[in-house]
């Protein structure tokens, strides 16, 4: 057995080695055809592109990717050849919420914005059901948009709240915050959800938040829209656009779900996967954090246990460190 892993998978080196003859921990940008033709087993991050044209030819039969989303990943191929895929849905959400409040909290200082105010929430799943649960606690109006969860009908929305439509967010919400997956095709695409003619229905928005993935708001109309942006997620990362960052109030490179908890969590999903798959018996790393997020939050709880405008910072300041600011990130607590 040889397993191919991402170096920057915390948490992960010396559990691998007792059932692999060989465990090569690779930087994700420089996972190869090459490097992977022996390999059985290979775990990722968002940076490795798993395609034909990384797989054709090579032994692999397991990718586990220990981030929440697959869009990296020809799932498509995966599946025609026989290659099982896992994720860790959810990991790194209460990461992200953390993200998102802490944002919106020092915009609302800065800006003398008092309380209450409208949040909308386009996207309720893992990350977006949390942000709506300290949401309402923080006294916020909120309004959900999440059209194929509403229409699946076998779990209610949450908080069993009413489904808006993108339309009413655009009239009542002085703050849009997108939580979906990036899709580009069925029923309901998310590429450019938010693109230029959202953003000139906005009648009361005043802040855009990002922390779903880059190319679901249209970068070049959030740059030419009057309000202001707080992005973690951009187009064509690492290579963001210098005026939007200019721009933007809160900008960061893309570390929002970046917490010890959540990338233990990550690991921990994928090894459970692993010896689910394989009948092995690897040790799963104890997370002390709840996987749905603090149960009760507090403005001050969470502006103590992070603030986004330090990072901001640092990727204004060298914009072309993006992926050293990320992939040596300093992995925080979450709230």
């Amino acid at each position: 057995m040889k397993i191919v892993a991402d170096s920057k998978i915390p948490f992960l080196k010396g559990i691998l080695e007792t059932v692999a003859h060989e465990v090569l921990y690779v930087p994700g940008t420089e996972i190869t055809s090459d490097v992977v033709r022996e390999a059985q087993v290979l775990l990722t991050r968002t940076r490795t592109r798993c395609d034909r044209s990384l797989l054709e030819g090579s032994k692999v039969k397991f990718i586990g990717t220990a981030t929440i989303g697959t869009d990296h990943i020809d799932l498509d191929y995966c599946q025609h050849h026989g290659i099982a895929v896992v994720n860790a849905p959810g990991c790194n959400a209460p990461a992200v919420a953390q993200w998102v409040h802490a944002t919106i909290l020092q915009w609302m200082k800065a800006h003398a914005v008092a309380r209450p105010i409208t949040l909308g929430i386009v996207g309720v799943g893992h990350v977006g059901s949390i942000v709506a649960r300290w949401a309402q606690q923080l006294g916020y109006r909120i309004m959900l948009n999440d059209p194929p969860l509403a229409e699946d009908g076998t779990a209610p929305l949450p908080l069993h709240m009413p489904h808006c439509s993108l339309r009413d967010l655009q009239r009542e919400c002085d703050i849009i915050t997108f939580h979906t997956p990036l899709t580009s095709d069925g029923k309901h695409p998310t590429w450019h959800l938010c693109n230029e003619s959202f953003v000139q229905g906005l009648e009361r928005c005043k802040l855009i938040v990002n922390a779903a993935r880059g190319a679901v708001c249209d970068n070049a109309a959030l740059l030419h829209w009057q309000g202001d942006v707080a992005l973690d997620c951009w187009e064509h990362e690492p290579a963001i656009n210098q005026d939007l960052l200019d721009k933007a109030f809160v900008a960061t490179p893309h570390i929002a779900g970046y917490s010890r908890q959540g990338k233990m969590r990550g690991t921990a999903m994928v090894i459970d996967a692993l010896n689910t798959h394989y009948g092995w018996h690897l040790p799963v790393p104890q997370v002390d954090r709840p996987l749905l997020g603090a149960s009760t939050v507090t403005p001050q709880l969470i502006i103590d246990s992070y603030n986004p405008l330090h990072d901001t910072c640092s990727l204004k300041a060298s914009p072309h460190q993006f992926e050293a600011l990320r992939n040596n990130y300093p992995l925080r607590n979450e709230v």
